[in-house]
């Protein structure tokens, strides 16, 4: 099997890459939108930080991905006690899937050969504890991507059909990606990813070269270009699992939380799930960097991609939502 590229050795895309590290540290903040140019390594950052992860733990057969014996789900056929490692598990959703492949449904052999009303697990199941990534997400049926994001909400998913009444774990970071020229994703789907970024061809010609340079030395001597980039991948992942060791005890002063609340009122963004979001993904960031509490200079770094997709549609301001989420911040922290 193929290795992916290494994450370290993706050229820029700073943006992107640090999204995807903090719903590492914290899986919670929600799934990841990358809206941008074909070619752009999207799908490649998803597979490299699956990659960088260290490996799961998972009874041997289980098809969730259970951690031990008692995560294992009452439906499904009993397994011994015996556990072994995989790689985090990295899922495709191709936009022709139905929703019983998404999600789970009758097993239709054994029904006919048996006799016997069996599950079989979907996508979902398969992506437990790992990533689920959606090409082209903007171009999925809305009521597959209003599943996603219920199931990727909740970490559970439940089936209630055919006589069969099922549930089981589901918790996977949810990354779409697609291009805006193909269509838009309705703004009450928008809101319910946790972070969106958006990704551009780089026009900088060395940035450009360099991005030939290694992709060329991959494809050549795969081995060689591995090894060399391994010990940068090795330091991210050791910065994430401390991160994610550091996370519970990461504080947030009321002055902070003050400061998340008059963002999201400067910005009108609707609910409370953008003030959530913010600080979640502010305490993921400073846990990353070894802070111990959230400061304004966290907030500064992660608003835009947190809060540039919860923007209603201003037809007087032509700027893009990532300049007005910045210049918001700005006159707020003034």
């Amino acid at each position: 099997m193929k290795q992916p590229f290494p994450f370290s050795a993706i050229v820029g895309q700073t943006d992107m890459k640090l999204a995807m590290v903090l719903t590492a540290v914290d899986p919670g903040i929600g799934g990841v939108l990358v809206f941008g140019d074909r070619g752009t390594g999207k799908s490649t950052a998803v597979r490299a930080l699956a990659a960088l992860l260290p490996p799961i733990e998972v009874i041997a057969g289980s098809p969730t991905n259970a951690a031990t014996i008692q995560d294992h789900p009452g439906w499904a056929a009993p397994l011994p006690d015996k556990s072994h490692t995989v790689p985090t598990p990295v899922v495709d959703l191709p936009l022709g899937a139905t929703e019983d492949r998404v999600v789970g449904a009758l097993d239709i052999e054994r029904a006919l050969t048996r006799g016997e009303k069996a599950f079989e697990p979907g996508l979902l199941a398969r992506a437990n504890r790992g990533y689920l990534y959606v090409d082209e997400v903007n171009l999925l049926e809305d009521h597959i991507v209003d599943l996603l994001l219920d199931v990727a909400q909740s970490g559970e998913n439940v089936i209630e059909r055919e006589g069969l009444s099922i549930r089981h774990d589901a918790r996977f970071v949810l990354v779409g990606s697609g291009n805006p020229e193909e269509g838009e994703l309705r703004p009450q789907l928008l809101d319910r990813f946790g972070l969106s970024v958006e990704v551009r061809s780089p026009t900088d010609i060395d940035e450009r070269i360099e991005v030939i340079r290694r992709r060329a030395a991959f494809d050549a001597t795969p081995d060689p270009f591995l090894r060399k980039w391994g010990k940068e991948d090795a330091k991210v992942r050791k910065a994430i699992l401390t991160a994610r060791e550091a996370l519970a005890r990461i504080k947030a002063p009321n002055a902070v939380l003050r400061d998340c609340a008059q963002l999201c009122v400067s910005l009108g963004s609707d609910g409370l799930r953008g003030e959530l979001t913010l600080l979640r993904t502010a305490k993921a960031l400073a846990a990353y960097r070894g802070a111990k509490s959230v400061t304004r200079q966290h907030l500064r770094d992660v608003a835009p991609m947190a809060l540039s997709h919860r923007l209603r549609r201003d037809p007087l301001d032509e700027a893009g939502s990532t300049t007005r989420v910045m210049r918001t911040v700005d006159d707020v922290f003034a």
